[in-house]
């Protein structure tokens, strides 16, 4: 039988119809940057998949009767213990999303001067370790570098990098090992939990704290199911209770697999480590049961957690991003191999191969998504990973161009995931006519959200 959505749809919102005119007026305005257009100007938006699922009547039941009292609600108890089923922690905190997770455990796990270790530290979680005073430290797995390889767990860290930095030099210098799954910044791709338990071992002895990035913790287990030995009779329940039983400690954000419009969570083993993150959570985001979060985000997660661990529910988002990936390649278009869950990572380098690295190619593609189809998405290339001197000048490119297409959960059908592979197949067709672009601001931290370009017109 065909696989289908396990739900059904009782409420729409209507999506906006523009003219090629009005979205170059407002890129133009946006200064090309994907971050600064209007919701209100973009048909399918792909920019992320945080924040942006469709909530459940039951989620949607559960903040109507949420309890609002600002300490020891009924509404934090049903979160902490939805989390503690799921990940056995004793020490859990609610945050208003990942990034102030990041904030709270890196500014008291890492000191001035040591080195976070990573399979791929993200745009905000990279941030994070360097306002710490930390050095943030890539160790992809070999697998990774190639984009075609349909080797099933792209995303692990490399062990021998790992052993070989521990050991070295700078091993007294590693406060922690963080690795996220997915690794969303190595194009979507899971960690195997035979790659987590080699982290767990050689933590232990180095004695350096295991951290995981849990953002996408239940999308990770599905693909241990579907790809790793030994785990195809389990649920994604257990496989994911087996994963945070490895770790010293988590931050989450909530908006991704807790399908949640806001929340987050911090969970940490180590008492002292806890009371440090208590003492500033308090100081900054709210008390230890609401921590910036209203009853109703609180009920949200706690019923969101429950339901992402549905196995037909990701069955079918993982068929839907399959299949989505099956229509891009038949575009012409390449992607970054195998398939993940939560998006897909295009290879605009392989794309615009008349564009040189300066030009953005990765960038240029995400801008003619949106002027010929509406589309929002962004990219993860040159413009995100490169260098660049004091005059936005880039000096040394990211060694791949790639537009990642973030897919909401439960938001889109396969008719607008159709519509979004048609455009690409119409810029696939005359892909030199895709302008470059030049850099006009940038500043130093988290540039690509605050950046602006201009288009450099093209020569026939």
């Amino acid at each position: 039988m065909k696989s289908f959505p396990p739900y059904r749809v009782q409420v729409v919102k209507a999506i906006p119809i523009t003219t090629r005119e009005e979205r170059e007026e407002a890129l133009a305005r946006a200064g090309y940057n994907m971050f600064d257009l209007p919701a209100n100007m973009v048909t399918i938006d792909l920019l992320t998949d945080s924040g942006t699922g469709a909530v459940s009547a039951a989620q949607e039941a559960g903040a109507a009767a949420a309890d609002r009292s600002y300490a020891g609600s009924d509404s934090w108890f049903r979160f902490k213990s939805a989390l503690e089923d799921l990940t056995s922690f004793p020490h859990l905190f609610p945050v208003h999303q990942g990034r102030a997770a990041e904030r709270i455990l890196f500014s008291t796990a890492l000191k001035p001067g040591q080195i976070s270790l990573s399979n791929t530290h993200f745009d905000t979680t990279r941030a994070n370790v360097e306002l710490a005073g930390a050095e943030a430290r890539d160790l992809p797995c070999p697998e990774a570098a190639d984009l075609d390889s349909r080797d099933p767990f792209k995303g692990n860290i490399d062990l021998g990098a790992l052993e070989e930095t521990l050991s070295g030099p700078d091993g007294s210098r590693v406060g922690q090992v963080l690795i996220t799954i997915t690794n969303n910044g190595g194009g979507g791709q899971p960690v195997s939990m035979a790659n987590l338990k080699a982290v767990r071992a050689l933590c232990d002895r180095f004695g350096v704290p295991f951290f995981l990035d849990a953002a996408r913790f239940a999308e990770n287990s599905w693909l241990i199911i579907q790809r790793e030995d030994g785990y195809a009779g389990k649920t994604p329940k257990e496989v994911a209770q087996e994963t945070f039983a490895l770790a010293d400690g988590f931050v989450a954000s909530l908006k991704k697999d807790a399908i949640s419009p806001m929340g987050a969570a911090i969970g940490v083993r180590d008492e002292q480590l806890a009371k440090q993150c208590e003492a500033i959570l308090i100081a900054t985001e709210g008390f230890r049961t609401y921590g910036g979060l209203g009853g109703h985000d609180l009920e949200r997660v706690a019923q969101g957690l429950q339901e992402v661990v549905d196995p037909d529910y990701l069955r079918n988002r993982a068929e839907e991003t399959a299949h989505f990936a099956r229509l891009i390649n038949e575009a012409g278009v390449d992607i970054v191999q195998p398939a993940g869950v939560h998006g897909l990572y295009l290879n605009a380098g392989r794309l615009l191969q008349h564009m040189p690295p300066h030009g953005f190619p990765g960038h240029a593609l995400a801008c003619e998504l949106y002027l010929a189809g509406g589309i929002r998405c962004a990219e993860l290339g040159s413009l995100y990973l490169g260098t660049f001197d004091d005059e936005h000048n880039l000096i040394s490119p990211a060694p791949f161009e790639l537009v990642r297409l973030a897919i909401p959960r439960r938001t889109y059908t396969l008719a607008h995931l159709e519509y979004v592979a048609d455009v690409l197949a119409s810029i696939a067709k005359n892909p030199e006519s895709v302008p470059e672009y030049r850099v006009t601001h940038a500043p130093q931290l988290l540039r690509h959200f605050n950046l602006k370009l201009r288009q450099v017109p093209r020569v026939s």
